[in-house]
């Protein structure tokens, strides 16, 4: 595994790990990892100029699984957190699971990224995820805060559909970088955003000086997350979502001010199901 980290917009740790091609100590993959560690902290993905303390902090983790000369079997897990307010604490908020990633890769070339033109399939799902994990951190601190973001991870979603990469078009199914993208650009999706700001904003963020309001109110979007849910059941971005959150989710109904969280066991068990046994877990 290799891991290094610099910073722009982001402060992030790509590792790259090949166990499974059976040439894990092979230089090549070393290489790799430093040049995309490189390639992500380096690029200027936005015209903002980010502070020190403003730079995301977030993590690529990319699984070869299959090596044939230059071209590669991979998933990639990308996840990044947010600070909170007054707060020592940082909250999940992407959580990504990309199964589909082939790529060609020949040691030491160059990687440059171009906004509006197809380079290769590894620098458009690394570009995508970038774009995907500045946006939702815009959202949360910005309602539609992240548009800008998302419209150019459509861009990215839109131009690398010309070859043979998978995961970038409506046949690939409903858990596809197509569909994620699809999903938060939907006007069906709108209130799946206001809670996400809500969450955070409003939630999460007031915790240190009211506990029990910032409760209430993460309460009170988990509701709203519900309608959201009845309007577009089982949806995968509800899923992206609780992938980040679960766990967070459990620690704040189960601890804190005493507040009546029957009606949001019910909702977290209907709209994320498929964390049931964390729910099962909250002490109340």
């Amino acid at each position: 595994m290799t891991s290094v980290t610099f910073s722009q917009e982001l402060n992030c740790t790509v590792s790259v790990i090949a166990q499974q091609t059976g040439a894990e100590n092979d230089v090549l993959f070393k290489t790799l990892g430093n040049q995309l560690t490189e390639f992500v902290n380096n690029t200027k993905w936005t015209k903002k100029t980010f502070g020190q303390q403003e730079r995301i902090n977030c993590s690529m983790v990319i699984n070869v699984t299959e090596q044939s000369n230059n071209l590669f079997s991979a998933s990639i897990q990308v996840s990044s957190s947010r600070p909170i307010f007054n707060s020592t604490y940082s909250s999940p908020v992407y959580n990504y699971n990309d199964r589909n990633f082939n790529f060609e890769y020949l040691e030491f070339q160059n990687l440059v990224f171009n906004e509006s033109q197809f380079e290769s399939n590894l620098i458009s799902v690394l570009s995508f995820h970038v774009y995907m994990i500045l946006g939702i951190d815009a959202d949360t601190f910005e309602l539609n805060g992240g548009n800008e973001y998302f419209s150019q991870a459509q861009t990215i979603a839109s131009y690398s559909q010309q070859l043979n990469g998978q995961g970038w078009k409506l046949e690939d199914g409903l858990q596809s970088r197509f569909a994620l993208i699809d999903n938060l650009m939907s006007p069906s999706f709108k209130n799946m955003r206001l809670a996400m700001y809500k969450y955070h904003i409003e939630g999460l963020d007031i915790m240190s000086e009211g506990a029990k309001e910032g409760k209430s109110q993460i309460i009170s979007v988990l509701d709203a997350l519900q309608k959201v849910h009845r309007a577009r059941p089982n949806s995968f971005l509800m899923r992206v979502f609780f992938d980040a959150k679960a766990d967070e989710i459990m620690d704040i109904l189960s601890g804190g001010p005493s507040v009546n969280i029957t009606d949001a066991m019910d909702i977290l068990n209907r709209i994320a199901p498929m964390h049931s046994q964390k729910w099962r877990n909250i002490k109340y």
